[in-house]
């Protein structure tokens, strides 16, 4: 499919850039800062991909309470229309802890026609900026993102026992 000449915006790279680097030293402030989720948008001229305004999840939003990040992000996605989303996931395998970028295209079976053509010809310009990530995931609905399983399946199937601390 042709590229749709949809332009990234910096502000979207900035904030692909600070996921994607972990600062082993950071203060109890910063990893409060720190993005668990973000979803990006088409600018209303259809020309840029930009942040989705307020749809984001950090750290520090999670408290100490028992919180789900991966519940909060799926309540997040737009019922009837399409995004790109970054989300850090924190996961175990029998052998390690591990967290890894999954870029997840939202592109429900609800969305206008128009919304999926233009989102999925655009889907190269943003992968192209974030270089490094492993893991993509392209979901058509809430009934492929509601069970946890099946992004422990994405990050690495079988070998993982849980998923944001909660059991597989």
């Amino acid at each position: 499919m042709q590229a749709s000449g949809v332009k990234v915006t910096d502000e979207v790279i900035a904030v692909f850039n600070d996921m994607k680097v972990r600062k082993a030293q950071a203060n109890e402030e910063e990893k409060k800062k720190r993005k668990k989720a973000i979803l990006f948008c088409l600018s209303k001229d259809l020309k840029n991909i930009v942040l989705d305004d307020g749809k984001e999840i950090l750290l520090g939003d999670l408290g100490s309470t028992v919180h789900d990040p991966y519940q909060d992000f799926v309540k997040m996605l737009p019922p009837n229309d399409c995004r790109y989303a970054l989300y850090d996931a924190t996961y175990e395998t029998k052998e390690t802890k591990k967290e890894d970028l999954v870029f997840i295209f939202w592109a429900p079976d609800s969305a206008p026609l128009k919304s999926k053509m233009i989102y999925a010809s655009s889907k190269d310009a943003i992968k192209r900026k974030f270089e490094g990530i492993k893991h993509e995931w392209q979901v058509n609905g809430l009934d492929d993102l509601k069970d946890r399983h099946t992004l422990a399946e994405k990050l690495g199937g079988s070998s993982i026992v849980s998923l944001e601390g909660s059991p597989i």
